[in-house]
């Protein structure tokens, strides 16, 4: 977003990375023993991996602000639902399919498309381009409970700032900022 500045003292502001970067920090020895030990392996293919998933929100008790449901992955890292998109779904459905397994929700809507998220990993000799179509959803009953799937460490509702706080990675942080201002004027 153009224009916005963070405000925050430096030392306080957490730094978020892309997706696909770790975010463990490793001893200078340990990055020193993995590129002595590291044997380069050419790439040999270049995969595509279309992905899809939705930042999911509900409006709080007094109806004055919102609340974002995150999942914690397998590493620690909190982030919104979403997964591979299959051969014969669209973007659409595999967000609302990828929602309803990994949060257990049944009762949302998806009210429109907020953009998408390009990154890019190395998997042993391959290199793995992934885009991510992100949606907004709003949750419709308040008393449905989430449940995580069993690969999960966590699954939580937060309050919108706790949210932009929790997770892990920029792209989907600025996405939920949309999401944010969409919401406040309406405009789904």
């Amino acid at each position: 977003m153009q224009g916005v500045v963070n405000q925050e003292p430096l030392e306080r502001r957490k730094l978020k990375v892309p997706e696909a970067l770790p975010t463990e920090k490793k001893s200078a020895f340990s990055r020193l023993k993995s590129a002595v030990f590291r044997r380069k392996v050419a790439i040999q293919e270049i995969v595509r991996e279309p992905t899809s998933g939705g930042i999911v929100f509900r409006f709080t008790k007094d109806k004055k602000d919102i609340e974002i449901l995150l999942i914690q992955d397998s590493k620690e890292r909190w982030t919104i639902p979403k997964g591979h998109i299959e051969p014969g779904e669209t973007a659409k459905m595999t967000a609302r399919r990828e929602i309803e397994e990994e949060t257990g929700l049944r009762n949302f809507s998806i009210l429109t498309w907020l953009g998408k998220i390009h990154f890019k990993y190395r998997r042993i000799d391959k290199l793995v381009l992934m885009t991510t179509q992100v949606y907004l959803v709003q949750a419709l009953d308040s008393k449905e409970r989430p449940i995580p799937e069993k690969w999960m460490k966590g699954i939580k509702w937060f309050s919108f700032v706790d949210a932009l706080d929790a997770v892990e990675y920029e792209d989907i942080e600025k996405l939920m900022l949309i999401a944010k201002k969409k919401i406040r004027v309406g405009d789904f």
